[in-house]
């Protein structure tokens, strides 16, 4: 049996990119007619067959979906993605259809490359799930020719269809938290200009700050995670300042858990010296030997917001629904108390 010609043998044939070949091959705008003429001829000549729908789905209703994530995000502590992933395949299930996991790594990442399983069309659309880098994000946005929709991440004039946690108002609610236990010295703990979400608490945090009349101070903004990478460094940031909060907030739930480690280590106790809170309600079991207070993100929801609009999209291609935001709710642990003099929770 012959091997099934994909676009990538006849880009590499061509000496073009796999995004041309898309492009010529569906009459997408971008390809001079005579290169596009060369394209479809060479197909022709290979024996290059377009997968249609019939091919794709056998049962009626059911399509294959694709997700994309960072390798970054699925280290061995930081498995929120993994959780939503599986959200996502049991939702997909029960409406007939199923998922393909793609990990982008640091290099394709950097270089641009398109996730494989678009470029071999083994789906009918795709869910770009957390921040990518803006050139990674912009290429694939301007480059992608089947639906898709955005998980936990958005451009920032949100021009394509996501699923977003209400960040800034989660950020606002749990700073305001702090203050109605009495403190007024609140420390933020997150690396800014990362990611979306984290610049989005921290606005949250500052907003606070501004409404309580309360001036931030710079020393107590602590980086958690290397700008380039956005991997949490545990050993080189968490850098505690000489004039100590007496609280901090921290960007997400693993962040919390390192900055307890770092005040204990430092001679603190938490929460009698020092309060924390984290954000997610999400952590792997025994990274903490005290209940983390924390903005609980309902995962099933966003889950099953992201399927619902992709399932649209793929059946119907007008159909959209801008920024979707998704609530959360403060969950009280032990890791926050009371200071001599609190002041009403706004």
């Amino acid at each position: 049996m012959s091997r099934t010609v994909k676009m990538a043998d006849i880009a590499n044939k061509m000496g073009v990119s796999i995004v041309t070949v898309s492009k010529a091959l569906s009459g997408q705008k971008g390809v001079s007619e005579e290169l596009r003429n060369k394209i479809l001829d060479s197909a022709a000549e290979m024996g290059y067959e377009k997968k249609t729908k019939a091919k794709v789905t056998e049962i009626k209703d059911s399509y294959v979906l694709g997700i994309i994530v960072a390798e970054k995000y699925l280290s061995e502590n930081q498995s929120f993605y993994w959780k939503v992933y599986q959200d996502i395949v049991q939702k997909a299930r029960k409406k007939k259809s199923f998922v393909i996991l793609e990990v982008i790594n640091a290099e394709d990442e950097i270089s641009c490359k398109m996730p494989q399983i678009v470029t071999e069309d083994k789906i009918d659309g795709l869910i770009i799930m957390g921040t990518f880098k803006k050139k990674y994000d912009d290429f694939l946005t301007g480059n992608l020719r089947l639906p898709f929709v955005e998980l936990d991440t958005s451009n920032m004039d949100c021009s394509f269809d996501s699923v977003v946690f209400d960040n800034l108002h989660g950020g606002y609610q749990m700073t305001n938290y702090l203050f109605s236990l009495g403190h007024k010295k609140i420390g933020f703990v997150g690396t800014r200009l990362v990611t979306a979400s984290i610049d989005e608490r921290f606005l949250g945090y500052l907003k606070s700050l501004m409404e309580h009349g309360v001036e931030w101070k710079e020393e107590w903004f602590i980086d958690d995670r290397d700008q380039n990478s956005s991997i949490l460094d545990e050993e080189n940031k968490f850098q505690l300042p000489k004039e100590m909060p007496t609280a901090f907030f921290c960007n997400c739930d693993l962040s919390a858990s390192y900055m307890i480690r770092k005040l204990t280590e430092a001679g603190y106790v938490v929460p009698d010296d020092i309060s924390v809170v984290g954000f997610d309600d999400f952590i792997a079991d025994g990274f903490t030997t005290i209940g983390l207070t924390t903005y609980a993100i309902d995962m099933g929801e966003m889950a099953k917001h992201a399927l619902h609009i992709l399932l649209h999209k793929v059946k119907n291609q007008n159909y959209t629904t801008g920024r979707v935001v998704v609530a959360g709710k403060l969950i009280e642990r032990e890791s926050a108390t009371r200071t001599a003099s609190p002041v009403p929770f706004v």
